[in-house]
């Protein structure tokens, strides 16, 4: 039987239970994410010009680079793209999770896993801009830093028994 506290919410067993099956739903759309990003990194050739590319200003260019890229780009790209904006969404959910129903080192660790989604995204973006190699390269490392920090999450959140 399911721990409610007096406002009927689930009480601290349930919730690190909630908090271990979204870490792991996190750390799996991450690394779906860097599978499509390896295919398009392979079999995509993301064009020179294209809206959004080599902007003057780049968060306005970015917008335009990832708006294109859904919209227009290559499919395996616009999977990728949006997949990462999907990341990047869930990264931050279990964030402000993390913080609000355990903190210490699972709270820390998932923020800094966060960043490094948000971190890599606008690498992602940088790379739609640019096109530089040192984008994608920071991209991906930053996607596997945030999946050790999710690791590490799970690890420090236990097993447990399962939950009904």
């Amino acid at each position: 039987m399911e721990e409610t506290s007096a406002a009927g919410r689930p009480g601290p067993s349930r919730r690190p239970s909630a908090l271990r099956r979204l870490t792991l739903w996190t750390a799996v759309l991450v690394i779906l994410q860097v599978a499509v990003g390896m295919v398009v990194n392979l079999y995509v050739t993301v064009p020179a010009h294209h809206p959004g590319s080599h902007p003057s200003e780049y968060f306005s260019g970015s917008l335009r680079s990832v708006a294109w890229a859904l919209s227009s780009g290559p499919l395996a790209l616009a999977i990728h793209v949006g997949m990462g904006l999907a990341a990047a969404t869930m990264a931050l959910v279990l964030a402000v999770r993390a913080v609000r129903v355990r903190g210490g080192w699972v709270a820390a660790l998932s923020v800094v896993a966060a960043a490094m989604v948000i971190g890599a995204g606008f690498n992602g973006a940088s790379f739609l801009d640019f096109g530089a190699a040192l984008s994608s390269l920071l991209m991906a490392l930053l996607a596997l830093g945030s999946l050790t920090c999710y690791f590490l999450c799970s690890h420090l959140l236990g097993s447990g028994p399962p939950s009904q």
